[in-house]
């Protein structure tokens, strides 16, 4: 990690959008000095039982982004979700912009392109992004400098984007009472988990984080936004001084109790593609289920 990137004085505009039915929060990030700005882990709507696909969530942010005479630069997926469907490509065509994950995606779509028996038809490179990065990577959001750091561990692909004195840590972490993602996906490793999160922590106390999701435990009202310095205080994961031996052995034993997200299936199909539906060979949208392989 280049420390030289990183520049506390830099306090970027964040504005989150939170999907009920996912529990996911997606962020609208904005330069102060300019009307540039970057989406991150946008939200596709899905009816799994009809069948159906809407934009209700990414309406939301393409009318904000309007209303605000902002000028899309970006649209970030800190990771392929199993959680949600990215809206990245629906908002793409709107708007602009840039669909950026980490080039480990490459790790994600070899395993689940044989999980889904997608054929050679399906591209296992990346070429479905507009930008692969790679650890210590940066790029710009109008005069804003956006850092790039590997943060495996949940999938092979998580990348953290610290912009400002803001960071968006996908789910490498959660809300302090929340703790940490699974992993056990696979490519997941909890030790792997553990040290990225360590990357996180050695960050400055005051650098803001903003989770991907948060599912309000114990009955308190949903939240997003904390501190490096509060999470490592207090998360009850990895919070004050946890041996990785300690988190490992709890991540794992927890993780074998856990069933699988609900759209896990839907997600992988699509977002291992940037947000783009399969098709048959119609044309027709469709999506696979695998039996007896996730």
């Amino acid at each position: 990690m280049t420390a030289q990137a990183i520049d506390m004085n830099i306090k970027p505009d964040v504005t989150a959008f939170f999907d009920e039915a996912t529990n996911t929060i997606s962020y609208v990030v904005k330069d102060p000095e300019s009307s540039s700005c970057a989406v991150v882990d946008s939200v596709m709507d899905i009816d799994y039982a009809a069948g159906r696909l809407s934009y209700e969530n990414a309406d939301r942010i393409i009318a904000f982004i309007r209303e605000n005479a902002l000028q899309l630069e970006w649209l970030i997926e800190t990771h392929v979700h199993a959680d949600h469907l990215s809206a990245a490509p629906y908002i793409q065509d709107q708007l602009g912009g840039k669909i950026g994950i980490g080039s480990n995606i490459v790790v994600v779509q070899e395993t689940f392109g044989k999980v889904f028996n997608e054929g050679t038809e399906f591209q296992r490179d990346g070429s479905q992004f507009d930008a692969l990065f790679d650890d210590g990577d940066t790029y710009t959001i109008g005069s804003l400098n956006a850092l790039v750091i590997a943060t495996p561990g949940h999938t092979p692909a998580c990348m953290t984007h610290v912009i400002g004195d803001a960071a968006f840590v996908g789910d490498t972490l959660f809300m302090p009472d929340g703790g940490s993602a699974r992993a056990d996906f696979p490519g997941g490793d909890a030790g792997v988990l553990y040290d990225s999160i360590q990357k996180l922590l050695d960050l400055p106390d005051e650098m803001r984080l903003f989770m991907c999701h948060d599912y309000a435990p114990n009955g308190r009202e949903v939240q997003w936004e904390t501190t490096v310095g509060v999470e490592k205080a207090d998360n009850i994961h990895v919070g004050a001084g946890k041996s990785k031996a300690d988190f490992v052995k709890f991540r794992t034993e927890r993780d074998a109790q856990l069933g699988m997200p609900r759209l896990i299936i839907p997600s992988l199909q699509v977002n291992m593609r940037a947000g783009e539906v399969p098709q048959d060979s119609d044309g027709n949208l469709t999506l696979k289920v695998p039996l007896n392989k996730l």
